[in-house]
C-alpha cells in the first residue's frame, strides 16, 4: 500500500497549524510563541519534505494507470510538490533564524511566506484529489471496456460456442487480474478481502 493518500494529511493541517501558531505569535510577541511557532514551522518543512518523497514512490505506481491529461497533472503536481518542500524548508530556516537572533521582521517574513505557501498546500491537495479521483479510478473501467470489447471482436470470429465461452473467460480473468492491480495501487485490496468476509 502506499503511504502518500496516509501521509498527504499531514501536508495540509500542519502548514495551517503552523499558520495560526505564527499568527498568534505576531499578535503576542512573545519569545515563548516564537519558539513554539518556530518548531512548528520545523515540523511542518520535515512533513512536507517526508510527503513529497512518498509522492515520487506514488506517482511511479499510479503513472500507467492515469489518462494523458492526469499524467500531465501527476507531473505537475510532482513538481509543485518539490516546491513546496524547498520553500517549507527556506521559511522555516528563516523563522528559526528570526527566532534565533530575536528579530521580528524575519519572522514576520517567514509567517507572510507562511501563509502563502499554505495557501498553495490547498491548491496542491486540490490537485492530488483530481489526479486520483478524475483520471485515476475511471481507469478501471476504462481497462474494463478494453478487454470486453476485444474479446467481443474476438469472439465474433468464430462460430465455435466453446471458443466463444473460452475467450470471454479469458476475459473474465483479465479484468480480475487488472482489478487487483488497481485495487493494490491504490490500497483498497485489503478492504474488499474485509468486506467478501
Amino acid at each position: 500500500m502506499m503511504l502518500h493518500p496516509a501521509t498527504a494529511h499531514f501536508a495540509i493541517v500542519l502548514p495551517v497549524v503552523a499558520s495560526i501558531f505564527g499568527v498568534i505569535y505576531l499578535f503576542t510577541k512573545s519569545e515563548g510563541m516564537s519558539k513554539i511557532s518556530s518548531r512548528v514551522m520545523l515540523l511542518t518543512a520535515l512533513a512536507v519534505i517526508g510527503v513529497w518523497y512518498t509522492g515520487e514512490d506514488a506517482g511511479k505506481h499510479i503513472y500507467n494507470f492515469l489518462s494523458v491529461d492526469g499524467k500531465a497533472d501527476l507531473l505537475e503536481h510532482k513538481k509543485l510538490g518539490l516546491y513546496l518542500a524547498i520553500a517549507m524548508s527556506v521559511i522555516a530556516l528563516l523563522k528559526i533564524a528570526g527566532c534565533k537572533m530575536k528579530n521580528f521582521m524575519i519572522e514576520l517574513l517567514a509567517i507572510v511566506l507562511l501563509l502563502i505557501a499554505t495557501a498553495t498546500t490547498f491548491v496542491q491537495g486540490k490537485m492530488g484529489g483530481e489526479i486520483v479521483y478524475d483520471h485515476g479510478m475511471p481507469f478501471k473501467s476504462e481497462g474494463t471496456q478494453k478487454i470486453l470489447k476485444k474479446a467481443y471482436a474476438n469472439a465474433q470470429k468464430t462460430d465455435d460456442s466453446d471458443d466463444q465461452v473460452e475467450i470471454y473467460e479469458d476475459a473474465i480473468d483479465d479484468i480480475d487480474a487488472l482489478s487487483q492491480k488497481v485495487n493494490k495501487v491504490y490500497g483498497l485490496e485489503e478492504k474488499e478481502t474485509e468486506d467478501e468476509e
